[in-house]
Protein backbone atom coordinates (compact mmCIF):
# COMPACT_ATOMS: atom_id res chain seq x y z
CA UNK A 1 0.00 0.00 0.00
CA UNK A 2 1.38 3.30 -0.97
CA UNK A 3 2.28 5.72 1.98
CA UNK A 4 0.29 8.38 0.66
CA UNK A 5 -2.46 6.16 0.64
CA UNK A 6 -2.06 4.97 4.60
CA UNK A 7 -1.40 7.68 5.79
CA UNK A 8 -4.90 9.20 3.89
CA UNK A 9 -6.56 5.84 5.65
CA UNK A 10 -4.80 6.47 9.38
CA UNK A 11 -5.75 9.92 9.19
CA UNK A 12 -9.50 9.07 8.09
CA UNK A 13 -9.54 7.07 11.17
CA UNK A 14 -8.56 9.13 13.39
CA UNK A 15 -10.90 11.88 12.54
CA UNK A 16 -13.76 9.33 13.27
CA UNK A 17 -12.30 8.41 16.42
CA UNK A 18 -12.14 12.14 17.25
CA UNK A 19 -16.09 12.60 16.00
CA UNK A 20 -17.20 9.56 17.95
CA UNK A 21 -15.42 10.85 20.96
CA UNK A 22 -17.26 14.41 20.60
CA UNK A 23 -20.52 12.97 20.26
CA UNK A 24 -20.48 10.22 22.86
CA UNK A 25 -18.28 11.27 25.40
CA UNK A 26 -20.16 13.77 28.31
CA UNK A 27 -18.73 16.61 29.28
CA UNK A 28 -18.99 18.43 33.23
CA UNK A 29 -21.79 20.57 31.45
CA UNK A 30 -25.58 21.71 31.22
CA UNK A 31 -27.70 23.38 29.22
CA UNK A 32 -30.06 26.68 30.35
CA UNK A 33 -32.75 28.14 28.43
CA UNK A 34 -35.94 30.33 28.28
CA UNK A 35 -38.60 28.39 29.72
CA UNK A 36 -42.53 29.26 30.27
CA UNK A 37 -43.58 32.66 30.93
CA UNK A 38 -46.88 32.49 32.61
CA UNK A 39 -49.42 35.21 33.25
CA UNK A 40 -49.93 35.47 37.26
CA UNK A 41 -53.79 36.64 35.98
CA UNK A 42 -54.70 33.86 33.78
CA UNK A 43 -54.61 30.23 33.26
CA UNK A 44 -52.23 27.98 32.87
CA UNK A 45 -52.37 23.73 32.38
CA UNK A 46 -55.86 23.84 32.27
CA UNK A 47 -55.80 25.98 36.19
CA UNK A 48 -56.38 29.30 36.73
CA UNK A 49 -53.41 30.27 38.62
CA UNK A 50 -54.49 32.45 41.35
CA UNK A 51 -57.68 31.72 42.93
CA UNK A 52 -59.32 33.54 45.35
CA UNK A 53 -62.53 32.12 47.91
CA UNK A 54 -63.89 33.89 51.39
CA UNK A 55 -63.20 37.94 49.92
CA UNK A 56 -64.22 40.01 47.19
CA UNK A 57 -62.13 39.42 43.39
CA UNK A 58 -62.01 42.25 40.67
CA UNK A 59 -61.61 41.44 37.25
CA UNK A 60 -57.86 41.42 35.98
CA UNK A 61 -56.74 42.35 32.30
CA UNK A 62 -53.64 42.70 31.08
CA UNK A 63 -50.24 40.35 32.09
CA UNK A 64 -48.35 40.43 34.66
CA UNK A 65 -46.10 36.88 33.92
CA UNK A 66 -43.92 34.99 35.85
CA UNK A 67 -41.12 33.65 33.90
CA UNK A 68 -38.64 30.89 34.05
CA UNK A 69 -35.94 28.82 32.91
CA UNK A 70 -35.82 25.89 31.43
CA UNK A 71 -32.72 23.31 32.49
CA UNK A 72 -31.34 19.78 31.43
CA UNK A 73 -32.44 17.24 34.18
CA UNK A 74 -29.53 16.16 36.54
CA UNK A 75 -28.74 12.88 35.19
CA UNK A 76 -28.10 14.63 31.77
CA UNK A 77 -24.41 15.57 30.68
CA UNK A 78 -24.04 17.25 27.33
CA UNK A 79 -21.58 15.63 24.97
CA UNK A 80 -19.03 18.04 23.47
CA UNK A 81 -20.63 19.15 20.01
CA UNK A 82 -23.67 19.87 22.21
CA UNK A 83 -21.47 22.10 24.31
CA UNK A 84 -20.34 23.54 21.00
CA UNK A 85 -23.57 24.16 19.47
CA UNK A 86 -25.24 25.69 23.52
CA UNK A 87 -21.86 28.03 23.58
CA UNK A 88 -22.90 29.38 20.08
CA UNK A 89 -27.07 29.93 21.12
CA UNK A 90 -27.44 33.15 22.14
CA UNK A 91 -30.74 32.05 23.80
CA UNK A 92 -29.72 29.41 25.43
CA UNK A 93 -26.49 29.24 28.46
CA UNK A 94 -23.89 26.21 29.07
CA UNK A 95 -23.27 26.34 32.90
CA UNK A 96 -21.65 23.74 34.71
CA UNK A 97 -23.19 20.66 35.85
CA UNK A 98 -22.17 21.64 39.33
CA UNK A 99 -23.70 24.84 39.63
CA UNK A 100 -26.78 23.57 38.95
CA UNK A 101 -26.58 20.20 40.57
CA UNK A 102 -23.86 20.42 43.78
CA UNK A 103 -22.52 17.75 45.34
CA UNK A 104 -24.24 15.27 42.93
CA UNK A 105 -27.31 15.89 43.73
CA UNK A 106 -29.88 13.43 42.14
CA UNK A 107 -32.78 14.52 40.28
CA UNK A 108 -35.37 13.31 43.30
CA UNK A 109 -33.40 15.64 45.59
CA UNK A 110 -33.68 18.07 43.44
CA UNK A 111 -37.31 18.29 42.57
CA UNK A 112 -37.81 18.23 46.36
CA UNK A 113 -35.64 21.06 46.88
CA UNK A 114 -37.53 23.19 44.10
CA UNK A 115 -40.91 21.77 45.43
CA UNK A 116 -39.58 23.09 48.87
CA UNK A 117 -38.75 26.42 47.54
CA UNK A 118 -41.49 26.86 45.37
CA UNK A 119 -44.37 25.99 48.33
CA UNK A 120 -42.27 28.45 50.71
CA UNK A 121 -42.46 31.36 47.94
CA UNK A 122 -46.19 31.24 47.61
CA UNK A 123 -46.99 30.87 51.41
CA UNK A 124 -44.56 34.43 51.37
CA UNK A 125 -45.76 35.81 48.53
CA UNK A 126 -49.62 35.54 49.76
CA UNK A 127 -48.40 37.17 52.87
CA UNK A 128 -46.14 39.81 51.12
CA UNK A 129 -49.75 40.86 49.45
CA UNK A 130 -52.09 40.93 51.89
CA UNK A 131 -49.71 43.29 54.35
CA UNK A 132 -49.51 45.33 51.46
CA UNK A 133 -53.20 45.44 51.50
CA UNK A 134 -53.12 46.29 55.05
CA UNK A 135 -54.92 42.99 55.88
CA UNK A 136 -53.34 41.10 58.89
CA UNK A 137 -51.73 37.89 58.75
CA UNK A 138 -51.78 35.90 62.33
CA UNK A 139 -48.91 33.42 62.51
CA UNK A 140 -47.85 30.77 64.95
CA UNK A 141 -44.69 28.55 65.76
CA UNK A 142 -45.05 25.14 65.18
CA UNK A 143 -43.17 22.17 64.70
CA UNK A 144 -41.89 21.57 61.17
CA UNK A 145 -40.16 18.21 60.93
CA UNK A 146 -38.48 16.25 63.41
CA UNK A 147 -35.21 14.57 63.42
CA UNK A 148 -35.63 10.36 62.73
CA UNK A 149 -33.62 9.10 65.57
CA UNK A 150 -33.42 12.60 67.66
CA UNK A 151 -34.60 13.21 71.48
CA UNK A 152 -37.84 14.73 69.99
CA UNK A 153 -39.10 11.77 67.70
CA UNK A 154 -42.38 10.23 69.19
CA UNK A 155 -43.13 12.91 71.51
CA UNK A 156 -43.54 15.84 69.19
CA UNK A 157 -44.86 15.63 65.83
CA UNK A 158 -44.88 17.77 62.32
CA UNK A 159 -47.03 20.39 62.92
CA UNK A 160 -47.61 20.78 66.67
CA UNK A 161 -47.75 24.24 67.89
CA UNK A 162 -45.36 25.15 70.28
CA UNK A 163 -46.87 27.68 72.79
CA UNK A 164 -44.04 27.86 74.71
CA UNK A 165 -40.64 26.18 76.31
CA UNK A 166 -40.20 26.15 79.59
CA UNK A 167 -42.99 28.32 80.44
CA UNK A 168 -41.84 31.17 78.65
CA UNK A 169 -44.17 32.02 75.71
CA UNK A 170 -42.98 31.60 72.19
CA UNK A 171 -43.86 34.03 69.11
CA UNK A 172 -40.79 33.32 66.87
CA UNK A 173 -38.99 30.49 65.71
CA UNK A 174 -36.02 31.23 66.50
CA UNK A 175 -36.93 31.50 70.08
CA UNK A 176 -37.40 28.02 70.30
CA UNK A 177 -33.69 26.89 69.60
CA UNK A 178 -32.82 30.08 72.37
CA UNK A 179 -34.67 28.44 75.22
CA UNK A 180 -33.29 24.69 74.32
CA UNK A 181 -30.28 25.59 74.27
CA UNK A 182 -30.08 27.65 78.03
CA UNK A 183 -29.79 23.92 79.20
CA UNK A 184 -27.10 21.74 79.24
CA UNK A 185 -27.18 18.42 77.24
CA UNK A 186 -29.04 16.07 78.71
CA UNK A 187 -31.13 18.56 80.82
CA UNK A 188 -35.30 18.18 80.59
CA UNK A 189 -36.78 20.85 78.74
CA UNK A 190 -40.52 21.06 78.59
CA UNK A 191 -42.37 22.50 75.87
CA UNK A 192 -46.11 23.27 76.37
CA UNK A 193 -48.07 22.31 73.12
CA UNK A 194 -50.94 22.09 71.07
CA UNK A 195 -51.36 18.65 68.88
CA UNK A 196 -51.62 19.20 65.05
CA UNK A 197 -54.20 16.62 65.32
CA UNK A 198 -55.86 19.27 67.62
CA UNK A 199 -54.99 22.90 65.97
CA UNK A 200 -58.55 23.31 64.05
CA UNK A 201 -60.57 22.63 67.58
CA UNK A 202 -60.88 26.27 69.10
CA UNK A 203 -61.16 24.86 72.23
CA UNK A 204 -58.38 22.26 72.40
CA UNK A 205 -56.19 22.23 75.43
CA UNK A 206 -52.46 22.56 75.42
CA UNK A 207 -49.88 19.77 77.22
CA UNK A 208 -46.81 20.02 78.37
CA UNK A 209 -44.06 17.53 77.39
CA UNK A 210 -40.83 16.80 78.99
CA UNK A 211 -38.11 16.02 76.30
CA UNK A 212 -34.28 14.87 77.83
CA UNK A 213 -32.28 17.17 75.82
CA UNK A 214 -28.95 15.95 73.74
CA UNK A 215 -25.82 16.99 72.97
CA UNK A 216 -25.40 18.44 69.59
CA UNK A 217 -23.75 16.72 66.92
CA UNK A 218 -23.48 18.92 63.81
CA UNK A 219 -20.08 20.74 62.60
CA UNK A 220 -21.74 23.78 64.58
CA UNK A 221 -20.91 25.23 68.41
CA UNK A 222 -21.45 22.23 70.81
CA UNK A 223 -25.26 22.88 72.22
CA UNK A 224 -28.23 21.11 73.79
CA UNK A 225 -30.79 20.16 70.81
CA UNK A 226 -34.04 17.93 71.07
CA UNK A 227 -33.97 17.15 67.80
CA UNK A 228 -36.69 19.24 65.99
CA UNK A 229 -37.04 22.07 63.46
CA UNK A 230 -38.99 24.95 64.37
CA UNK A 231 -41.37 26.88 61.91
CA UNK A 232 -44.21 29.27 60.96
CA UNK A 233 -47.39 28.84 59.88
CA UNK A 234 -49.73 31.57 58.97
CA UNK A 235 -53.29 31.61 59.53
CA UNK A 236 -54.86 33.27 56.22
CA UNK A 237 -58.26 35.43 56.46
CA UNK A 238 -59.16 33.63 53.69
CA UNK A 239 -57.95 30.92 50.37
CA UNK A 240 -55.57 31.70 48.20
CA UNK A 241 -54.90 29.07 45.72
CA UNK A 242 -51.91 29.28 43.79
CA UNK A 243 -51.63 26.16 40.75
CA UNK A 244 -48.55 25.59 38.40
CA UNK A 245 -47.60 22.28 37.03
CA UNK A 246 -44.42 21.76 36.56
CA UNK A 247 -42.75 24.88 37.75
CA UNK A 248 -40.63 24.93 41.00
CA UNK A 249 -38.03 27.29 42.86
CA UNK A 250 -38.78 30.68 44.32
CA UNK A 251 -38.38 33.08 41.73
CA UNK A 252 -41.90 33.61 40.65
CA UNK A 253 -42.73 35.23 44.59
CA UNK A 254 -42.97 39.00 43.45
CA UNK A 255 -44.90 37.90 40.29
CA UNK A 256 -47.13 35.95 42.61
CA UNK A 257 -47.68 38.91 45.25
CA UNK A 258 -48.53 41.08 42.30
CA UNK A 259 -51.08 38.72 40.94
CA UNK A 260 -53.09 38.28 44.28
CA UNK A 261 -53.25 42.42 45.13
CA UNK A 262 -54.17 42.77 41.18
CA UNK A 263 -57.20 40.11 42.39
CA UNK A 264 -58.13 41.67 45.49
CA UNK A 265 -58.35 45.35 44.45
CA UNK A 266 -60.64 46.96 41.87
CA UNK A 267 -59.40 48.13 38.48
CA UNK A 268 -56.19 46.76 37.27
CA UNK A 269 -52.77 47.65 38.14
CA UNK A 270 -51.27 47.38 34.16
CA UNK A 271 -53.72 49.28 32.42
CA UNK A 272 -53.91 46.42 30.11
CA UNK A 273 -50.07 46.88 29.47
CA UNK A 274 -47.66 43.36 28.90
CA UNK A 275 -45.45 43.16 32.37
CA UNK A 276 -43.26 40.12 33.29
CA UNK A 277 -40.58 39.67 35.79
CA UNK A 278 -39.03 37.77 38.43
CA UNK A 279 -37.77 37.53 41.48
CA UNK A 280 -38.05 36.26 45.22
CA UNK A 281 -40.50 37.61 48.09
CA UNK A 282 -39.73 37.46 51.96
CA UNK A 283 -42.86 37.97 54.06
CA UNK A 284 -41.94 41.64 54.10
CA UNK A 285 -42.04 42.05 50.69
CA UNK A 286 -38.68 42.53 50.27
CA UNK A 287 -37.28 41.19 46.40
CA UNK A 288 -34.29 38.61 46.17
CA UNK A 289 -32.27 37.90 42.86
CA UNK A 290 -32.60 35.11 41.11
CA UNK A 291 -30.54 32.93 38.66
CA UNK A 292 -30.85 33.30 34.77
CA UNK A 293 -32.11 36.32 34.26
CA UNK A 294 -30.91 36.53 30.91
CA UNK A 295 -33.04 33.98 29.34
CA UNK A 296 -35.97 35.21 31.77
CA UNK A 297 -35.61 38.65 29.68
CA UNK A 298 -35.54 36.38 26.38
CA UNK A 299 -38.40 34.00 27.27
CA UNK A 300 -40.52 37.42 28.21
CA UNK A 301 -39.84 39.52 25.14
CA UNK A 302 -40.80 36.67 23.12
CA UNK A 303 -43.77 36.32 24.84
CA UNK A 304 -44.83 39.82 24.23
CA UNK A 305 -43.62 41.71 27.19
CA UNK A 306 -42.44 45.56 27.16
CA UNK A 307 -41.61 45.89 30.51
CA UNK A 308 -39.79 43.31 32.97
CA UNK A 309 -39.61 44.02 36.54
CA UNK A 310 -36.08 43.36 37.62
CA UNK A 311 -34.51 42.30 40.85
CA UNK A 312 -32.03 44.94 41.68
CA UNK A 313 -29.25 42.63 42.18
CA UNK A 314 -30.08 40.97 39.02
CA UNK A 315 -29.77 44.86 37.24
CA UNK A 316 -26.46 45.08 36.40
CA UNK A 317 -26.02 41.42 34.30
CA UNK A 318 -29.51 41.75 32.87
CA UNK A 319 -28.82 45.13 31.49
CA UNK A 320 -25.79 43.77 29.54
CA UNK A 321 -27.94 42.46 27.09
CA UNK A 322 -31.51 43.88 26.78
CA UNK A 323 -34.01 42.58 24.62
CA UNK A 324 -35.17 44.67 21.81
CA UNK A 325 -38.04 46.44 23.21
CA UNK A 326 -38.02 44.77 26.61
CA UNK A 327 -37.66 47.60 28.93
CA UNK A 328 -36.01 46.85 32.16
CA UNK A 329 -37.47 48.54 35.85
CA UNK A 330 -35.89 47.78 39.04
CA UNK A 331 -37.07 46.79 42.13
CA UNK A 332 -36.07 45.76 45.66
CA UNK A 333 -39.57 45.83 47.81
CA UNK A 334 -42.82 44.80 46.22
CA UNK A 335 -43.54 48.67 47.28
CA UNK A 336 -41.18 49.44 44.31
CA UNK A 337 -43.12 46.96 41.88
CA UNK A 338 -46.55 48.66 43.13
CA UNK A 339 -45.25 51.92 42.10
CA UNK A 340 -43.93 51.18 38.93
CA UNK A 341 -47.06 49.52 37.86
CA UNK A 342 -49.06 52.84 38.68
CA UNK A 343 -46.33 54.34 36.15
CA UNK A 344 -46.93 52.12 33.64
CA UNK A 345 -50.58 52.14 33.72
CA UNK A 346 -50.23 56.29 33.16
CA UNK A 347 -48.05 56.29 30.82
CA UNK A 348 -45.33 57.58 32.33
CA UNK A 349 -41.96 55.87 31.58
CA UNK A 350 -39.85 58.80 32.64
CA UNK A 351 -39.87 58.07 36.11
CA UNK A 352 -39.33 54.34 36.03
CA UNK A 353 -36.00 53.30 37.95
CA UNK A 354 -34.34 51.86 35.37
CA UNK A 355 -31.28 49.03 35.03
CA UNK A 356 -27.93 50.05 33.79
CA UNK A 357 -25.01 47.74 33.10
Amino acid sequence: MPRRTATLIASTLILIVLLCVALLAPTPYSEMSPGPTVNTLGNYGGDTVISIKGHATYPATGHLNMTTVRVTGADYHMNLVEGVLGWLRHDDKVVEHDTLYPSGQTAEQADQENAEEFSQSQDSAKVAALEELKIKVPSRVIVAAVVKGGAAEGVLHAGDVIKAVDGSAVTAEDQVATFVTKHKPGEPVTFTVIRAADVKNKAAKTQNVTITTRKSTDTGPSRAVVGIEAGIEHLFPFTIDIKLADVGGPSAGMMFALGIVDKLTPGNLTGGNFVAGTGTIDDKGNVGPIGGISLKTIGARDKGAKYFLTPADNCEEAAKDVPGGLTLVKVRTLDDAMAALKDIKAGDNKDLPSCKS
